[in-house]
């Protein structure tokens, strides 16, 4: 059975930089997925804390005092 035409190296090139610039538009649209997916995380961080700062009635001058704190000490049982 005959094989179809064979492709000139010309052709095989565009064939291949037309694939590397789907990819790349593929590669950047995850890339942005992914940092919206960051800052999804980081969304829903922050708000487990604001709900942990407004059930305990702390003030957030309160809640960095506390956390310094904290720091303070784990700082100085490493020393």
């Amino acid at each position: 059975m005959p094989r179809g035409q064979r492709k000139s190296v010309e052709e095989k090139i565009t064939a291949k930089q037309e694939l590397i610039e789907a990819l790349m538009t593929r590669v950047e649209s995850e890339k942005r997925e992914l940092e919206e997916l960051y800052q999804e995380k980081k969304r829903r961080e922050l708000e487990t804390v604001s709900d942990m700062i407004e059930e305990t009635g702390l003030s957030p001058q309160e809640v960095a005092s506390v956390l310094q704190q904290y720091l303070d000490s784990r700082d100085e049982m490493v020393s």
